[in-house]
């Protein structure tokens, strides 16, 4: 299986015998909560039962969180497993995702016959969606994936445009899936979401993570918003009955009562994107705007990813990506004295060269 994604730890692990400095995932630098991890112990108690298919417990938290109504609410094992679902219980025809982008979005739509239309990001517009996005969105169209922010870029849309692209998709009868996996991080995550617009429409479709905001990859959890049951329905048919453990339902319900662990989370990630843009455009960098907890950024050092990995940092090489080229690269927003580690070994490879 090729490792398409950050975060592959494991396999510096094998190579090294210790653990990276892992740049090249976008999680929580605090960690998982504490109240989340105690939970987790707590649950292994009942692990000898099957978890509630329907996560109905959670289901209700989550709700009231969002300020949804349950039967609005599907949890799965990841917003990668709830993506899976979706595409296999839709069987989506033509598909525009923008580029660049997660790639899972594709992987998806491609895995049950769907066709991949791309909308490109320009680099002179920062890679920012644009209002020529509405041009594309006629009839024949049947999903639109939007990521908000973007990943790699970690660039929001403009929200006055993303009204306009849903009113746009509520006309031709295009599913609009918004992923907001990383609203949490947000200086203001209210401005930029459309749950509230989702008693509108059954032709919107909200996807977020317990992942990363609450530092909680290994546990898998996610949960989409809709107002379209009959999509929620087939979702759940499309998979099997017992996607969340119960221990990822017990971490999910702590989880939602960490308030001031998500405000700690924003300050921190607020001064220290800040930190990491100067440090990087004073290493002579091209870094493109962000707001979230990741930046991405241009450079021409050879091998980047390489001389970093012999000083144990990993970062994300984003050359790969649909629309971009070698030298592009993405790093997360971690602790300053992580931060100031990285900085000081990009100097060193800048030396070296």
């Amino acid at each position: 299986m090729a490792l398409i994604h950050g975060g592959d730890t494991e396999g510096f692990y094998m190579e090294y015998g210790y653990e990276p400095l892992d740049f090249s995932s976008n999680c929580n630098p605090l960690g998982a909560p504490e109240g989340v991890k105690l939970s987790i112990c707590l649950s292994a108690e009942k692990i000898d039962s099957y978890p509630d298919p329907l996560c109905r417990r959670l289901c209700a938290a989550i709700a009231e969180y969002e300020a949804v109504l349950p039967q609005h609410v599907l949890c799965g094992g990841g917003s990668a497993d709830l993506i899976d679902r979706l595409a296999y219980a839709r069987r989506p025809g033509k598909t525009i995702v923008t580029a660049p982008s997660f790639s899972e979005y594709e992987r998806a739509v491609r895995n049950t016959g769907g066709e991949i239309i791309y909308h490109p990001l320009r680099e002179e517009d920062g890679y920012a969606v644009k209002d020529d996005i509405l041009n594309r969105l006629t009839p024949d169209v049947d999903m639109l994936f939007l990521c908000n922010p973007n990943n790699p870029t970690g660039l929001t849309i403009e929200p006055n445009l993303l009204n306009k692209i849903l009113d746009s998709c509520i006309r031709a009868d295009i599913l609009l899936v918004v992923d907001e996996c990383f609203n949490g991080f947000l200086d203001q995550p209210g401005e930029h979401t459309l749950k509230f617009r989702l008693k509108d429409s059954r032709n919107l479709f909200i996807l977020k993570a317990f992942t990363k905001i609450y530092g909680m990859a290994g546990v898998r959890l996610g949960y989409c918003l809709s107002t379209n049951g009959e999509l929620l329905d087939a979702m759940r048919n499309a998979g099997q009955p017992w996607a969340v453990s119960s221990l990822a339902q017990a971490a999910g319900l702590a989880a939602l009562k960490e308030h001031n662990y998500i405000e700690e989370t924003r300050q921190l990630i607020r001064s220290e994107r800040a930190y990491l843009v100067n440090a990087l455009e004073a290493l002579g960098m091209k870094v493109f705007k962000s707001e979230a907890n990741y930046i991405f950024f241009r450079t021409a050092i050879p091998e980047l990813t390489g001389r970093l990995r012999s000083m144990d940092i990993l970062i994300r090489d984003c050359s790969g990506y649909i629309g971009l080229s070698a030298g592009s690269y993405r790093t997360a927003v971690r602790t300053h004295k992580e931060n100031v580690r990285l900085v000081n070994s990009l100097s060193a490879c800048i030396k070296e060269i």
